[in-house]
């Protein structure tokens, strides 16, 4: 009820500001310790008289301070009731919490006038003060308390929680995109946290002046990158404008410190004044942008531009200068929130309209390598066919020319012997079996021998087992098992099948043998190797064996310099001649 509650708008006060003679004064409630003596510390002293039977009813009484000095004592009638922080304590700083005191009934000095002293310590630029003093029903005070401190503590909880949340979500999409539109937000979210956690420390981190200064800078920052992020999210780089942010940042962060260090509040008033001369030259490109495009963004942030306009404006002149009859009432922190939360909104449009460019990007890109795809396989299928039609020609051609040289040239030597007067049978059955081995091995070579060696070697002892029984040469199989050999195909077999073909005929024909050894071994070291001999026993290397024409040495030569071997001819350890072919595995 109003005629059990008491109202104190005004105490005597003795003022000492440091460096400055002691003032006595009545002092109307809020009284603003930086108004008074902005720079100085000092402490006060404030007598309030509480009228008789201003504590009559039989009530508990408490007396509600909403806010003091940074460390403050309370004394009812000559006795102390609470002391909050030590006097003079440049870490302690009780002035962020509002009080409720309890007036204990024994103090009551009759029904006469009470008296409240109030002591207070305040350092510079830190807020202290008195705030107006209320009498009541302890009951009501508490109630009025728990109001305060929820539209206070409560307030900057929530600000603060939010800032974090999204400074941390902007930090996320900056470091997974590196888009500096992100990290300015996020920084700026992060530094506008710093001043709200404020609220809730009794004890800080810092002494003061060095945390007054962070708090200043953290606050300069936060206006200062949110005018930068204002611009990227516009996408317009305004060469000067830039420039400028930069120097006022740099500007304000030197204020900050000069103005806290030295104590003189003016340089810190500048600074604001510097941060609202860029926020204002941003919002008139914000104007600009909503006038020219027409874009939505640029309405939001009108909005919310104009709003921290405003509340920087009256914070700046009412608050923080005290003109226009003065406040206490500081509407920046509650309008920056709103802003932060504008542009978190933007924040949201930007990342959505980018995941939607992506999707789409994502799904023409699909589409595209899909159709390169297609293409590939289309070319791979034509390159793949147009390989195999030249593989059959190749193979034909080969084919071709196997027939022309060996079976042809057969044929037609076969053909002048016909046409002569006296020829020998037996020369034309020589005649016609050399046709029928080039015949022969020409399909043989075409047999799928899936890269074996030694069934090659055993399909030319089949075909040539009756040709040296008719000769009388014994055949003798030294053949190890030879592992596959890759790339085995029939134009390397066909140069196998000649050579050996023609060291066979030359042991039939000139050697005289009665034995011949085909030995075949495989060499591990240094390289793998195959090693191929023709071993017989007959005359050897005699002058005039070697002067016969029908060795065709130099043709065996050059058929095993195409597969890549060596072929020798060297005498026997007793008797006869060895063939060797040394052919190297790639």
């Amino acid at each position: 009820e109003f005629r059990r509650v008491l109202f104190r708008s005004e105490a005597e006060a003795v003022l000492e500001p440091d460096g400055l003679p002691p003032q006595r004064a009545q002092v109307s409630l809020r009284h603003r310790w930086d108004s008074a003596f902005p720079g100085r510390g000092g402490r006060a002293r404030y007598t309030l008289t509480l009228p008789a039977g201003a504590l009559s009813g039989g009530q508990t009484l408490g007396l509600y301070l909403e806010r003091a000095g940074n460390q403050t004592s309370v004394t009812f009638n000559g006795v102390q009731l609470q002391q909050w922080g030590e006097p003079g304590s440049t870490v302690f700083d009780g002035s962020k919490f509002s009080r409720v005191l309890a007036l204990p009934s024994p103090l009551l000095q009759g029904a006469g006038p009470q008296e409240v002293v109030i002591d207070i310590h305040a350092q510079a630029s830190r807020g202290a003060g008195l705030s107006p003093v209320v009498l009541g029903p302890q009951a009501a005070m508490l109630a009025m308390q728990e109001r305060q401190q929820f539209w206070t503590q409560g307030t900057a909880a929530a600000y603060a929680a939010c800032l974090l949340l999204m400074g941390g979500l902007a930090a996320g999409l900056w470091w997974r995109q590196r888009d500096p539109m992100f990290g300015y937000f996020s920084v700026a979210a992060l530094c506008g946290a710093v001043r709200p956690l404020d609220q809730w420390l009794q004890n800080t981190p810092l002494p003061w002046p060095w945390w007054g200064a962070v708090l200043a800078l953290a606050y300069g920052l936060q206006l200062g990158l949110m005018a930068r992020f204002v611009l990227l999210a516009l996408d317009r780089h305004i060469a000067w404008l830039v420039r400028a942010n930069q120097i006022v940042l740099g500007a304000m962060a030197a204020l900050v410190a000069l103005s806290f260090g030295l104590g003189i509040p003016a340089l810190w008033t500048l600074a604001l004044v510097m941060l609202e001369a860029i926020g204002l030259a941003c919002f008139v490109v914000v104007l600009q942008e909503a006038w020219q495009r027409r874009r939505l963004e640029a309405w939001w942030l009108i909005a919310a531009g104009g709003m921290t306009l405003l509340a920087g404006t009256h914070d700046l002149l009412r608050v923080r200068m005290g003109l226009l009859g003065g406040s206490t009432l500081a509407l920046t922190p509650h309008a920056m929130f709103v802003f932060v939360l504008f542009l978190a909104a933007l924040v949201v449009s930007r990342f959505s309209r980018t995941s939607e460019a992506y999707r789409v990007l994502n799904s023409q890109l699909t589409d595209r390598v899909a159709e390169k795809e297609q293409l590939l396989r289309d070319t791979f299928e034509s390159l793949r066919q147009e390989q195999h039609e030249r593989a059959v020609l190749g193979e034909r051609q080969r084919i071709m020319r196997e027939i022309h040289d060996g079976i042809g040239s057969q044929l037609v030597g076969l053909l002048s012997l016909v046409h002569q007067d006296k020829v020998q049978p037996a020369v034309l059955e020589e005649q016609v079996r050399h046709a029928l081995d080039e015949m022969r091995m020409a399909v043989d070579s075409l047999q799928p021998m899936q890269s074996d060696l030694t069934a090659v070697l055993a399909t030319l002892r089949y075909r040539l087992q009756p040709r040296l029984q008719a000769a009388g040469i014994e055949m003798q199989w030294d053949v190890d098992s030879l592992p596959p050999i890759p790339g085995l195909e029939p134009p390397q077999i066909l140069q196998v099948q000649r050579i050996l073909l023609e060291g066979f005929t030359n042991v039939i024909k000139h050697a005289k043998a009665s034995r011949v050894v085909m030995q075949a071994r495989w060499q591990t070291a240094p390289t793998p190797t195959v090693v191929l001999r023709l071993i017989d026993n007959g005359v050897g290397l005699s002058a005039p064996a070697l002067g016969l024409p029908g060795l065709g040495l130099p043709s065996m030569q050059a058929r095993a310099q195409a597969l890549g071997a060596t072929l020798t001819l060297s005498p026997g350890d007793e008797e006869g001649a060895i063939l060797s072919i040394v052919w190297p595995m790639a």
